[in-house]
């Protein structure tokens, strides 16, 4: 029987993350998946990032992961959301070419030393003594393992839906994965249904664009990773994304088949996302609304596919296309395919550590939507922690858990572990209550470090940062102590309707004024006397996040000092053993809670939902006893 050290099964996004991680940390890798060509495939939007999944994708980049690379050599589309908002919630997000995507996903992953793809499907996995020791395939293949890293997405006892009659797989034209959850129910695990969808594919060609609202990408697009040289990106051709909203006329063909609708006549018991909802969940859901936006995105540069964003159904195939026939640019369009729903199962996640490693069997790993997330990046984030955990806990190093004020991917993990999840569970800037200290422009200088340390980052680059770094810290210093005398800025300060000053103002209060910008007040300043000044104002990436570190220096301080003060319940510890149960004047539901997540600290604990203020009291009375 073959042994590696790590097996991964599936080739998602979530999969490509453990894989290609652990393998470049020096272990023997695996990577199982029913069809090496399907490697990266995305299963429903021909997109990465967006609104805080941006911020993960950079955050995933610093870390040493693939998607971001991967992305930027396959974009069509690049452009930043919320830029009209404040930076905590600008997002990155690309439109991406689906079959060129999949293809540097493969090309990507076969060039990792260290990691071999095997296209089969596991059945079954193995335990001895509370510990994964290796699983069986579908071919009757056995291999051996120290670590198993599940990244199934939905193929787990995979049904697919248009319409009342399903028919088995995990995506469409592939087949569903039958076995393993049957066999992880054996251990112990508990298992439970979810449901996603997508919409229907439209004929390119038969679509009136000239009467859509046009949505083009930036005029100066930016990459996701830092290792994307400037100089070559884009990559691709740049193309436009188009709008249009459905109407009541709309809403009532679409009514026709709720008595064949799966969601509506129970046949579907999986809960389905509530935040992107099915266009028959959002008629119901939110009748008083006339239309919904629909946004029409393209597949690629050499396809004649459009996915219809913001319609996805599972409704029967003749109403699908009936109700688009009715939509404002699509009187004559062509549906080349149906959407469908797909209901799959998955293990809810208080069964996983902060370190996506399963309480019940030691070196058995949960990463993606078998832990209830919805979302490649989600997927991707987890699959990058669970491939990092498993190859340092083989290498007897210490275990790696991202903290919520240190990334968007902390925040994930925890909310998953300690609040578990019923519906797919999607990632807001809404979830991170630290959300001003975790930019996407500042991913590098939060997260690198760790990169480095486990090798997944080279050394010109961390330089890199360190230089950055070196040069933010002259500037905040400089602008915090250099006065700017009236003769230099009053005529700034005129022609921008800006009060004149007096007196010398320090750069960092002259900042803080929202008319003005950092380099329009470095350029008032002989830059050749202050050699720190030329240097900034030679740096975009510096300039930005210096400016954004003074115009904001309030708020982040007051976010530092909140991070400070919760860090004292962070690092105060529970014992892994400690026994919940027997706390008798907690709550009845905080004392189940607390049993069945186990918190590793007072800080996780005080996060549960159902667990009270007071019972936190309570526990923390009994920990100092």
């Amino acid at each position: 029987m073959k042994h590696y050290n790590v097996i991964v099964i599936g080739g998602g996004h979530a999969g490509i993350e453990a894989s290609v991680a652990a393998a470049r940390m020096g272990m023997s890798v695996a990577m199982i998946t029913m069809d090496k060509n399907a490697i990266g495939r995305m299963s429903c939007n021909p997109a990465i990032g967006g609104s805080a999944k941006g911020h993960i994708v950079h955050e995933i980049d610093s870390l040493g992961g693939a998607m971001g690379l991967i992305a930027d050599r396959t974009g069509i589309q690049f452009r930043t959301l919320n830029k009209s908002k404040g930076p905590s919630v600008w997002a990155g997000r690309c439109q991406s070419d689906r079959k060129l995507y999949s293809e540097e996903a493969v090309r990507f992953v076969f060039n990792i030393p260290g990691l071999e793809v095997i296209e089969d499907s596991v059945v079954d996995a193995y335990a001895e003594d509370g510990k994964i020791t290796g699983v069986k395939t579908e071919r009757g293949n056995e291999f051996g393992c120290d670590a198993l890293v599940v990244a199934s997405g939905t193929f787990l006892n995979g049904l697919m839906y248009t319409g009342p009659n399903p028919r088995i797989g995990g995506r469409y034209e592939e087949p569903a994965a039958s076995g393993l959850s049957e066999a992880f129910a054996k251990m112990g695990f508990v298992v439970d249904r979810l449901k996603t969808g997508t919409p229907p594919r439209l004929v390119k060609s038969t679509i009136d664009f000239s009467v859509l609202e046009e949505q083009p990408g930036d005029e100066n697009p930016q990459p996701f990773s830092r290792r994307t040289p400037v100089s070559e990106f884009p990559y691709l051709p740049q193309v436009s994304c188009y709008i249009t909203y459905t109407d009541e006329s709309v809403h009532k063909i679409l009514e026709k088949g709720f008595d064949r609708s799966p969601i509506f006549t129970g046949l579907i018991k999986g809960t389905g996302p509530r935040y992107c909802p099915s266009i028959e969940d959002k008629i119901v859901r939110f009748a008083d609304k006339p239309k919904h936006q629909l946004f029409l995105e393209p597949e690629g540069l050499d396809n004649d596919l459009i996915y219809l964003n913001g319609f996805s159904t599972s409704l029967p195939e003749e109403i699908q296309f009936e109700a688009l026939r009715k939509i404002k640019g699509l009187e004559n369009v062509e549906m080349a395919r149906p959407g469908y729903a797909v209901e799959y199962d998955y293990f809810p996640p208080h069964q996983v550590e902060l370190t996506l490693e399963t309480k019940l069997v030691k070196g058995l790993y949960f990463a993606g939507q078998i832990n209830g997330t919805s979302g490649y990046e989600e997927a991707a984030g987890q699959g990058l922690i669970a491939g990092i955990n498993a190859a340092l806990k083989i290498q007897g190093k210490p275990e790696f858990v991202l903290k919520r004020s240190e990334a968007y991917i902390g925040v994930l993990i925890d909310d998953l572990v300690g609040k578990s999840t019923d519906e797919p569970y999607r990632m807001f800037t809404s979830r991170a209550e630290y959300r001003l200290l975790l930019r996407q422009d500042n991913a590098d200088r939060r997260l690198m470090k760790y990169g480095y340390e486990f090798g997944l980052i080279p050394d010109d680059l961390y330089k890199e940062l360190e230089q950055k770094e070196k040069l933010i810290t002259q500037g905040f210093d400089f602008a915090s102590n250099h006065r700017v005398s009236p003769n230099e800025i009053n005529e700034l300060l005129e022609s921008k309707n800006s009060s004149k000053i007096d007196n010398g103002e320090t750069i960092s209060k002259l900042t803080k004024r929202p008319e003005l910008t950092l380099k329009e007040i470095l350029l008032a300043i002989d830059e050749e006397k202050y050699p720190v000044v030329k240097a900034i104002l030679s740096n975009e990436e510096v300039l930005q996040q210096l400016e954004i570190e003074l115009k904001y220096e309030g708020y982040i301080k007051r976010q530092t000092e909140l991070v400070k003060k919760m860090e004292k319940l962070e690092n105060t510890k529970i014992p892994p053993n400690f026994d919940f149960l027997s706390l008798n004047t907690v709550s009845a539901e905080g004392r189940e809670k607390l049993h069945k997540v186990r918190p590793r600290s007072i800080g996780q604990a005080s996060r549960i939902s159902g667990v009270s203020p007071a019972d936190i009291s309570v526990l923390m009375v009994y920990l100092k006893n």
